[in-house]
């Protein structure tokens, strides 16, 4: 019984208060620590927030070895993608926010209408209080702390709970980060499905969860149950339609795909070509070979598959359709070669479920109309590719394809520009963040107004209505 059954949590019991624990559990006495921190606004201070944030830099820096062998001992990640992929993405999210934070949490002022002048209104960003980051564990670094620099600079407190699949990472992050980061407000929680389940039925002021789509169900009824507000980063079958098959479009889709051993939840996740695909497949082949060489399995810079039960769904995977390129695999190390894959299973598992992992399914359709249809019947995914350099084709994919980021001839780029939205749509998520919409995310947007009482200008508007005020009210609203 836990996070990863379909067994509901506790229902509440009515709108009283719950009784006292005599005994309560460490996760409630962690929350409870840091909910009183959170409500003497510890964390408030635009100067306490740079300090966190600071301190996270330097967790990173000072022990940016362990953190990569960490990341080796988990998922086979050579020490340069876990650098660039995982430590650098966080500290680029880090620094973004240092030179901004003055200017996210400054108030916006707003017009007010005639008939309340003289008052002045304006928009403020308020910290939410106690957040929850429950992360992932194909990225299990950058999918927990990137969330944690919104939650910082937001003005939160938090608790982080790295994936169990990553033990490892995780261990590093209990062991580091409270010897760097303020343990009044911010806290690390290992463990598994029962650990997860446990934090789902406590109150939170928000709860951001990057995983799997039957997960995040369950998150969304355990937060339902306190109203509390989610952000669900998800995934899906991300496209790639192929109108060039330059060298340059085979590379970019085998570099983005296979990077991680395809254990990217903005990898493309099959390709639609448009006429005949042999071309683009065999130029696929000649990356990846010079990507991975001849025995991709043994590369020191290719990952491996995290966990024997995601390595043998993969294997099943690999009996729906032909493979044409790759399809070697070693059940010692988990490893799966780059794979492609043609003439699939349109209705197994391959083309039903995110893949996550190191397969390409290429599909040939006839038109690029074709290729419009066959997304458009598919759940709405986080990323869509084009490549083309066709500003027609471009500006019709734009247009009629829905998912959480539309990107042109550049696939994965848009992860590492702060300044665009990262989230998804439909089945592939729920709310966004990076940059400042990290911070936007994870702050409340509140309302304020101050009128003056010197002057009771609203006296017309009190009753009784006489025929004077009625012309009065209509004029003025």
């Amino acid at each position: 019984m836990g996070l990863f059954t379909s067994t509901p949590l506790p229902e509440p019991v009515g709108d009283s208060a719950p009784p006292v624990d005599e005994h309560p559990s460490r996760i409630a006495t962690v929350l409870n620590h840091l909910r009183r921190s959170a409500d003497a606004r510890i964390t408030h201070p635009r100067r306490f927030r740079i300090q966190q944030l600071r301190a996270l830099e330097k967790m990173l820096e000072e022990h940016l070895d362990d953190f990569l062998q960490a990341l080796n001992e988990d998922l086979g990640k050579s020490p340069t993608e876990a650098k660039f992929a995982e430590v650098d993405v966080v500290r680029a999210e880090i620094d973004f926010a240092l030179r901004h934070l003055a200017e996210w949490m400054d108030s916006t002022g707003v017009k007010v209408p005639l008939a309340l002048q003289p008052a002045m209104a304006k928009i403020e960003p308020r910290p939410l209080g106690v957040v929850l980051i429950i992360g992932a564990w194909n990225y299990p670094l950058q999918l927990v702390l990137a969330p944690l620099v919104a939650a910082i600079a937001a003005g939160n407190a938090a608790v982080i709970k790295p994936s169990e699949l990553a033990p490892a990472t995780s261990g590093a992050l209990a062991k580091f980060l409270p010897l760097y980061l303020d343990e009044r407000v911010f806290a690390v929680i290992e463990g598994g499905a029962d650990t997860a389940t446990e934090l789902l039925a406590a109150r939170w002021d928000h709860i951001f969860y990057t995983g799997g789509e039957r997960v995040a169900k369950i998150v969304a009824m355990a937060a339902a149950k306190h109203l509390t507000p989610t952000t669900l980063e998800l995934g899906g079958k991300s496209p790639a339609v192929v109108d060039n098959h330059s060298p340059a479009t085979a590379k970019r889709l085998a570099y983005a795909k296979f990077m991680n051993a395809g254990q990217t939840c903005v990898a493309p996740d099959y390709v639609l070509c448009i006429g005949d695909a042999a071309p683009l497949i065999n130029r696929l082949g000649q990356a990846i070979t010079s990507f991975y060489g001849k025995e991709p399995i043994t590369h020191p810079d290719f990952g491996r598959i995290a966990s024997s039960q995601h390595f043998d769904r993969l294997l099943a995977m690999l009996e729906q359709g032909e493979v044409v390129f790759g399809g070697e695999y070693d059940v010692e190390t988990l490893r799966i070669a780059p794979t492609i894959m043609r003439n699939v299973d349109l209705d197994g598992t391959l083309m039903s479920e995110e893949i996550f992992g190191p397969i390409l399914p290429v599909i040939e359709v006839s038109t690029f109309e074709e290729a419009l249809e066959f997304i458009a019947r598919r759940p709405s995914p986080l990323a869509a590719y084009l490549m083309s350099e066709s500003p027609r084709l471009q500006s019709i994919f734009s247009d009629r394809v829905r998912a959480g980021a539309i990107v042109h001839n550049a696939p994965l780029a848009q992860m590492v520009i702060p300044t665009l939205p990262f989230g998804g749509v439909g089945a592939s998520g729920m709310g966004s963040y990076h940059g400042k919409h990290g911070f936007d995310r994870l702050s409340q947007m509140r309302s304020e107004l101050n009128k003056t009482t010197v002057v009771d200008t609203l006296s017309a508007i009190y009753p009784p209505y006489s025929w004077a005020k009625r012309k009065i009210i209509d004029r003025l609203l």
